[in-house]
């Protein structure tokens, strides 16, 4: 009887993280330092009388006059247009050339030296020889940011490929899959994370060079807006395109991971299910 008693009852499993209070706390986890810490300093700048560290509340309205009535979003969209370029050229030059260092042993070999000597180079350096070669233009601010650009993806496409088992190159020439379709079914998909781990690397580098190009020799621009605001000792106004800058450096960012997710979810819930 007992027994039948107990196969009568229906079984009610909980599904874990399902309670609104554990969605809540999922959802806060990632903001909450970036919250405190924007608060801590509304609250410790709200009464500061200091030239050179006024108030946020009077840095956020000063923003607003400056990039949206007063029209300096003109310098965002062409510091976007620059970093864009440069950072398409550079990624789309490293994993091409990351992809013929891994297929051909003997260019990889001769390149290493060159590649590692132009990868430990800081690019802001070769700033008197990008203007001395392509001028004041935009041309050489997209050089600089391709330039940096090319090294993160294109050793992390190298690494990447290099990385893939042996056994899976074995498997495609039984099923005689051929060169191509063994590149675009097996080896790219193979170090798709290293390589999106190189481009989000190189992102940064893109960004930290779009600013460093537009301080030197340049017309338009987040850098210029900075340095034209801090030669003139307009401090606030020089921190409304500290401020901007980081802005988008961060939805640049977010944008990318929610980007690398959708077309790497395929790895992820392979992780997720090897680690469960």
């Amino acid at each position: 009887m007992s027994r039948m008693t107990t196969s009568l009852v229906p079984t009610v499993r909980v599904r874990r993280g399902s309670s609104p209070l554990r969605r809540v706390g999922q959802a806060l986890t990632p903001v909450w330092l970036p919250l405190l810490l924007i608060a801590v300093w509304w609250f410790v700048s709200a009464e500061s009388v200091s030239p050179f560290f006024p108030p946020l509340s009077d840095i956020l309205v000063d923003t607003w006059d400056q990039w949206v009535v007063f029209g300096a979003w003109t310098n965002a969209v062409a510091s976007l247009r620059n970093l864009f370029i440069g950072y398409l050229l550079g990624t789309l030059i490293g994993v091409v050339g990351g992809s013929l260092m891994w297929r051909l042993k003997y260019l990889r070999m001769a390149a290493n030296p060159i590649i590692y000597f132009l990868y430990v180079l800081p690019a802001p350096a070769l700033l008197p020889a990008m203007i001395a070669i392509f001028g004041i233009g935009d041309v050489r601010q997209i050089a600089l940011i391709a330039l940096g650009s090319i090294w993160p993806t294109l050793l992390n496409t190298l690494d990447g490929m290099r990385g893939i088992d042996t056994v899976k190159f074995d498997t495609a020439r039984a099923l005689r899959l051929g060169g191509w379709r063994t590149y675009t079914r097996l080896v790219l998909p193979g170090a798709a994370p290293q390589i999106a781990a190189g481009l989000r690397a190189s992102l940064t580098v893109g960004i930290v060079l779009m600013v460093v190009s537009e301080m030197v020799a340049a017309n338009s621009g987040i850098g210029v807006f900075i340095l034209q605001a801090q030669a003139e000792f307009a401090i606030k106004k020089m921190w409304t395109g500290i401020l901007v800058l980081a802005f988008i450096g961060t939805a640049l960012n977010y944008l990318f991971v929610f980007v690398e997710r959708r077309a790497l979810r395929w790895y992820y819930r392979s992780r997720a299910l090897g680690s469960s």
